[in-house]
């Protein structure tokens, strides 16, 4: 039978049957084509062109299987960063909105047999922050665009000016604050209201009137004694000029350490030769909360790390670890803020602050102690 005239009740109704997404047994991948039902497709795998493409596929298996990979996950990624963006989203629901589409490359032409196999491998790749809960997979998008990390760079660096501004205002007025206080204490003597321990305690006034005489005799002591206080006056003065000098040295060694902090504050801070502490599950319980050496950093944001205590390699992101603090008196690195790259090392911890204390021991400012120093700013080294 030919096929059905246009117009006619079965043109219609095969139109209306092939609209619709159909079973997907009945699907060639090779060949691109959808068949409607169990006759179909058998008919469709005996044909000579389906015969070609398996003759095809059996040469180099391995090359359509990466190709039907690669399309399938630029597709689930380009679905996720054009529809959900950076937000956590169901990875289940972000699957059946791509194969909405009839047109979507199947899974089961990839090399992946489950939707939780690809989902893990997302997470090893560092496209997506996975992780796993009782309503099942969960991912976020990893915007990598150079245009959107400019952005979030700009706003960044908008918000530290702000703030750098308000800190130097509220500086100021804390110094005007201080200065009134100096003032108001030095501006003369406190009275006090008299009190008498007793009420039937009797007053007593002793006037000592001296001669004449003596009042008009030179008094040298007087004299001496206002020569001591010019000399001391003279010697103050001195004292307050340095005193000043030394607040201005304070004020522009502040402007220099604000300027370093915002030079070297970066949103990334993985670095070689640092041990750093897996946090994420995606990986499994076998990998959880186990501690790793960063081996080599790839593109600022992924890092190849290998395990501490077994050798095994893993390819992580930066907010899948965490940097590691230890016991005091070792070697620590400094991995973001004002002293990146500098080596030093770790005094004291102090847990209620969630800071500690760090003496660089190499270079120029070989020991410098650094007081409130942040956790994710320094990592333990392997060496």
């Amino acid at each position: 039978m030919g096929k059905a005239e246009k117009g006619t009740p079965k043109y219609i109704a095969n139109k209306m049957k092939a609209k619709g997404l159909q079973k997907l047994r009945w699907y060639c991948q090779m060949c691109q084509k959808q068949c409607r039902d169990e006759n179909g497709f058998k008919c469709h795998t005996m044909s000579e062109s389906h015969q070609r493409q398996l003759l095809l596929f059996a040469d180099n298996a391995s090359k359509y299987i990466d190709e039907f990979s690669k399309e399938f996950s630029d597709g689930y990624v380009e679905l996720l960063r054009r529809q959900f963006g950076t937000k956590r989203v169901s990875a289940n629901k972000a699957y059946q909105d791509y194969i909405s589409n009839r047109d979507h490359l199947h899974m089961n032409a990839t090399q992946w047999e489950t939707l939780t196999d690809f989902v893990k491998w997302l997470g090893r790749e560092g496209k997506c922050v996975v992780d796993e809960t009782e309503k099942g997979w969960f991912v976020a998008y990893i915007d990598r665009d150079p245009a959107t990390i400019a952005a979030q760079e700009a706003k960044a660096k908008k918000e530290k000016l702000d703030k750098d501004d308000q800190e130097r205002m509220l500086e100021f007025v804390q110094r005007q604050v201080e200065k009134g206080k100096k003032e108001s204490t030095q501006q003369g003597p406190t009275y006090t209201e008299l009190k008498r321990e007793s009420s039937q305690e009797r007053l007593t006034l002793n006037l000592n009137l001296k001669r004449k005489t003596e009042e008009s005799k030179p008094n040298t002591s007087m004299s001496a004694f206002k020569m001591k206080s010019k000399e001391e006056s003279s010697v103050k003065k001195p004292k307050s000029e340095e005193k000043i000098k030394q607040n201005a040295l304070d004020e522009i060694m502040a402007t220099q350490e604000r300027e370093k902090e915002k030079a070297n504050r970066k949103d990334y801070w993985l670095r070689e030769d640092i041990i750093v502490k897996i946090v994420t599950k995606s990986l499994g319980d076998k990998f959880y909360k186990r501690k790793a050496v960063v081996e080599r950093v790839v593109d600022k944001y992924a890092a190849h790390v290998k395990l501490t205590d077994e050798n095994v390699k893993l390819k992580l992101d930066q907010n899948h670890v965490e940097t590691v603090i230890p016991s005091p008196g070792r070697a620590v690195c400094f991995v973001n803020g004002a002293y990146r790259g500098q080596v030093g090392v770790l005094r004291s911890i102090n847990t209620d602050r969630f800071c500690c204390e760090v003496e660089i021991s190499q270079g120029l400012l070989r020991g410098r102690v650094l007081k409130d120093v942040q956790y994710e700013d320094i990592s333990k080294l392997a060496s």
